[in-house]
């Protein structure tokens, strides 16, 4: 009768598994995640030191490509926060249609406001506000 208090059974194992198996794949995920960032800067450090390390020129290439990939980074920016921008406009529109056709006597559709300004102030940035990429 006491030996098997010790023991949980397959009941109760089950759900326990079930419950923490999705944040052990978010450990792992992140985890990878930071090994690969880690590596490629690793990398990246060490092609910039042997460029600069082969000839007079190399510092100036170094620099060079330095910026290059900074007016990428920021480029991908951008882009990104204009998809953003679209697709919480969109959103928005869909979800003030869903709301008005859904309850017609309450004004609940103007919630749908709130995503769609979201995404117009998103926009508002990328085009109007926000420094040149150059």
């Amino acid at each position: 009768m006491g030996e098997n208090v010790l023991i949980p059974s397959l009941g109760l194992l089950v759900p326990i598994v079930a419950i923490m198996s999705p944040f052990v794949f978010v450990i792992f995920v992140v985890w990878f995640g930071t090994r690969q960032k880690e590596r490629q800067a690793f990398y990246k450090a060490e092609t910039l030191r042997r460029i600069t390390e082969s000839s007079g020129e190399g510092a100036k290439a170094a620099i060079d490509l330095l910026k290059e990939e900074e007016r990428q980074t920021r480029i991908k920016t951008r882009e990104g926060m204009k998809i953003g921008g679209l697709v919480c406009v969109a959103v928005g529109i869909a979800l003030v249609i869903f709301l008005r056709v859904l309850i017609r006597d309450e004004s609940v559709y103007l919630c749908g406001l709130i995503p769609g300004f979201v995404g117009v102030a998103l926009l508002v940035y990328v085009f109007f506000m926000a420094g040149p990429v150059e």
